[in-house]
């Protein structure tokens, strides 16, 4: 699979099969994804992946606690600004239309929403995952690093035939997959990623991305 294959068939996947990742694989993957560049080769990123009965026992605990509506936990950092402006705003509504669309969920079926929502905390079925910490202390340039690594990771992953979904949903909970992954002290948890193969019997929508005329600019020779 070249670059442009991988870039193009990558997803966020929301259905997985139960067929087992070896973790070998998720050991080259990883190891090949350190290349990722990151200023001045901080390599900010701290990873765990998780697999097996450890796994189970997250998906368990997230689940149960996101469907008895505990509150979440106190955030570490804001997902998105509190008042998001245009085009962003529209992106980001556009998204939610065509995610539940593609389900048959109305936009008033609160109820199933939210059981498609919960599938956040199951991993979508996933047999693997992923979570990315970063030190409190680093600044917004690490923060950007941690984009670069973690693209770098869904690519590999794609060149071994296995898909992916980052989810930021998983920063939530993080006092809950802290029980599993025990962080040290000072780590921020940045996001989670499913890891498995796609259930090619589910829904496989893929999302609009804006024309190149909306986001790029260029200046110069032809």
């Amino acid at each position: 699979m070249d670059v442009y294959e991988a870039v193009t068939s990558r997803r966020a996947v929301r259905a997985f099969t139960d067929r087992p990742v070896s973790v070998d694989v998720l050991r080259r993957v990883l190891a090949a994804a350190a290349w990722a560049p990151s200023g001045s080769n901080l390599q900010p990123w701290h990873t765990f992946v998780v697999t097996g009965g450890p796994l189970r026992h997250l998906k368990k605990l997230a689940t149960e606690r996101v469907a008895a509506g505990d509150a979440w936990d106190e955030a570490q950092y804001e997902m998105y600004p509190s008042a998001l402006k245009s085009p962003y705003r529209e992106r980001r509504h556009d998204f939610a239309e065509q995610r539940y669309g593609s389900l048959g969920i109305a936009r008033t079926d609160l109820e199933a929403r939210q059981r498609a929502a919960i599938a956040n905390w199951d991993a979508f079925g996933a047999p693997a995952a992923l979570f990315c910490y970063v030190d409190s202390d680093m600044g917004r340039p690490q923060w950007s690093d941690l984009g670069m690594y973690l693209q770098t990771v869904m690519l590999l992953l794609r060149a071994e035939g296995l898909d992916s979904c980052p989810q930021m949903a998983w920063a939530k909970v993080h006092e809950t997959v802290g029980q599993i992954v025990e962080p040290r002290r000072g780590l921020i948890l940045f996001c989670g990623m499913s890891i498995g193969f796609a259930d090619l019997t589910a829904d496989a929508a893929r999302f609009r991305r804006a024309p190149l005329e909306e986001t790029t600019t260029f200046l110069g020779g032809s």
